[in-house]
């Protein structure tokens, strides 16, 4: 590969960032993953719980992010087998360790984006 050609140390690191950041917005961007994520900060909850505190949010969409989201490591689903079986979903460390990322971002929104309007 000629020289002018060739990638500078600079130039791969923001390679990198770029291919990282496309990686976490792949799951964040999707509509719902970081409301999701948010709702299981304060401890586990059960799908129902989950469905009543994300307004707007369908049971299959909440299925298939909760699906999507312990598939990338960031929930864990665990089944207690009862009587009554209950099924529970929790942030993983990983979910955990994404918290305060989501924060900056929020507040981030807070300070920079314009409000939303309001609805009559």
């Amino acid at each position: 590969m000629p020289a002018s050609v060739r990638a500078t140390p600079d130039a791969d690191a923001c390679s990198r960032t770029d291919a990282a950041l496309t990686r976490a917005f792949t799951i964040l961007g999707k509509r719902w993953n970081a409301l999701v994520l948010g709702s299981l900060r304060t401890g586990p909850a059960g799908f129902r719980e989950l469905s009543r505190a994300i307004d707007g949010l369908s049971d299959s969409v909440l299925a298939d992010r909760l699906a999507e989201l312990t598939r990338n490591h960031l929930v864990r689903r665990r089944v207690d087998e009862g009587p009554p079986v209950s099924v529970t979903y929790e942030l993983t460390d990983h979910g955990c360790a994404l918290m305060p990322a989501l924060d900056q971002i929020s507040s981030w929104a807070v300070e920079h984006l314009p409000p939303e309007p309001a609805e009559d």
